[in-house]
C-alpha cells in the first residue's frame, strides 16, 4: 500500500498550519498536502513508523515545509534524520519559522536544508510569501526522478 503526499507540513501552530495550507491550495500548487504537528510525527510519516508502518509515504513527497521549535522532536532533528538517509535526502526542505537567530540558520545549512524563511508577521505578507513558495518548489524547481 501506497500513502503519500506531495508537500508535507511539518507546524505545530495550528494557525499557521492553517494558513500555509489555504495559501497554498489557492495558488494550485500541489493536491496532496499533509499536515503533521510535530516532529515525531514527521518522522514516523517520512520513515513509514508508528500509525504509517509499512506503509511507503516518502517516495512521491516533492516538497517539505519545516517549523523548528516544536513538541517531542525539534525542526533540527527532523531535518538531520532527512537529510542523513539516502531515501530522504533529495526531498527538498524548506525551514518556514518565526526564528531569525543565526546559530539556526547556521545549523540548518550545516544540516543541508534547501532553503530557510522567516515567517512574515502580516497575514497578506505571510500567505504572499507561502503562495510564492509553492509555486517555486512545486513548479519551476526540477526535482530528481
Amino acid at each position: 500500500m501506497e500513502m503519500a503526499s506531495e508537500i508535507i507540513l511539518v507546524e505545530d501552530n495550528l494557525s499557521d498550519a492553517d494558513l500555509i495550507t489555504r495559501a497554498l491550495a489557492k495558488s494550485n500548487v500541489a493536491n496532496k498536502i499533509l499536515h503533521l504537528k510535530d516532529g515525531q510525527e514527521a518522522l514516523d510519516y517520512l520513515f513509514s513508523e508508528g500509525k504509517w508502518k509499512g506503509v511507503k509515504t516518502s517516495n512521491l513527497t516533492k516538497l517539505i515545509l519545516l517549523d523548528l521549535k516544536m513538541p517531542k522532536i525539534s525542526g533540527l532533528e527532523v531535518l538531520k534524520k532527512i537529510k542523513s538517509n539516502e531515501e530522504t535526502k533529495k526531498i527538498p526542505v524548506v525551514v518556514l519559522t518565526s526564528s531569525k537567530e543565526d546559530p539556526d540558520i547556521q545549523e540548518c545549512y550545516k544540516l543541508g536544508v534547501n532553503s530557510y524563511v522567516v515567517k512574515p508577521l502580516g497575514f497578506d505578507e505571510f500567505s504572499k510569501t507561502v503562495s510564492q513558495l509553492g509555486m517555486y518548489w512545486m513548479l519551476l524547481n526540477q526535482h530528481p526522478k
